[in-house]
């Protein structure tokens, strides 16, 4: 349900009987309904946002419940899914805290209004299938080859054309900080990432990750003032989440985070694969994948005109480099391209100019 959609639900003195005869109480009548804090009581409609004390009668005796629904607010809830996350944190909690309020169910509202219960047990989510075969072979194929084809440029030049094309859809300005809050903080973002690099690696001291973690807190700040590059983005555009069938024929899976941030988020999660796969073959970014990394940068800033992203792709590239440079994510690495990579993103966070045509000074040992 949309923000918007959200705002201008209620809930009906009709839902409410519906939910109470199935919830355990056949007989259900309503006496009364009233938001706290409100005395005018009633039998009208009442919007989503504020608890709504009901009264009513079954089995011989009055009872009282409270519903409580949450409104998007700008304090990471402005997604269905944050409010959702609170409110089934507050059902599985509540009972642990001596003398408080106590849980009695948790429930949903369907598109039609009819208020089910998800008390108990895992949600699940259903989607289609499609036919194709994963980006990652094709990147694997060319850690061997000696040059790309033409299909293998088309693909590159495709993927960038869409990621374009994705991010004209603007997005509004406060969505843009909770975007970068959560790269940078969240438990998928950059500090749930140094915290699951175990200590006593040679090449990555905790000391190091600290101070990763220390530079990408005045990234954070220096990007306060970009909320005009908020925009509709996929969020996790990895060689895994790609599948092509002929040519250039292409579809994406698991879009990420909000579908909302900056282009330069989607931008690195894929450029910087054309670097990995080539290092973990070649031991440089030479061959035919850096080639692929060339037409996917200029088809890009191209299509895009967006001559700012450059500017901002430190922050980004250090997420995506401690995923691949992660022991847990790939135990198999050398540990010299480990290195590599966050060699690469520490030079980018201290303020070294990105050009994706000339990066080698930046990829140095």
């Amino acid at each position: 349900m949309g923000r918007d959609e959200h705002q201008a639900a209620t809930i009906s003195p009709a839902q409410l009987v519906d939910y109470l005869r199935r919830a355990g109480h056949p007989d259900a009548a309503l006496v009364d309904l009233r938001l706290l804090g409100d005395t005018s009581g009633g039998l009208k409609s009442y919007g989503y946002g504020r608890p709504l004390k009901v009264t009513f009668k079954s089995g011989g005796r009055e009872q009282v419940l409270v519903f409580r629904t949450m409104s998007p607010d700008p304090f990471g809830h402005n997604r269905r899914s944050a409010r959702a996350e609170t409110l089934m944190l507050a059902f599985d909690t509540f009972a642990q805290i001596p003398r408080h309020i106590r849980a009695v169910d948790l429930g949903a509202f369907t598109a039609e209004g009819t208020m089910v219960s998800i008390g108990t047990g895992e949600a699940f989510l259903v989607t289609d299938y499609v036919d194709g075969e994963l980006y990652a072979d094709d990147l694997h194929r060319l850690q061997k080859a000696e040059q790309a084809t033409d299909v293998d440029r088309a693909r590159a030049a495709a993927l960038a054309g869409y990621l374009a094309e994705l991010h004209r859809d603007r997005r509004p300005a406060e969505d843009y900080a909770r975007a970068i809050r959560d790269t940078i903080g969240g438990g998928e973002g950059i500090f749930g990432l140094c915290d699951s690099y175990q200590a006593g690696l040679a090449r990555i001291p905790l000391h190091r990750l600290n101070d990763i973690e220390m530079s990408l807190i005045r990234w954070r700040w220096r990007l306060r003032d970009y909320h005009h590059r908020a925009a509709r983005t996929h969020g996790d555009f990895h060689p895994f989440n790609i599948l092509f069938r002929a040519g250039a024929d292409f579809s994406v899976l698991d879009c990420s985070r909000g579908g909302v941030g900056d282009p330069a988020d989607d931008v690195t999660c894929l450029s910087l694969n054309y670097l990995f796969f080539a290092l973990t073959a070649r031991g440089t970014f030479t061959g035919p994948l850096r080639e692929l990394w060339q037409v996917f940068w200029q088809t890009y800033l191209t299509a895009s005109g967006d001559r700012e992203l450059v500017t901002v792709v430190a922050p980004f590239f250090t997420w995506r480099a401690l995923v691949l440079a992660s022991p847990v994510w790939y135990p198999n690495v050398d540990e010299e391209i480990r290195d590599r990579l966050l060699i690469f993103v520490e030079r980018l966070l201290a303020g070294a100019r990105f050009d994706p045509h000339t990066i080698d000074a930046l990829l140095a040992p």
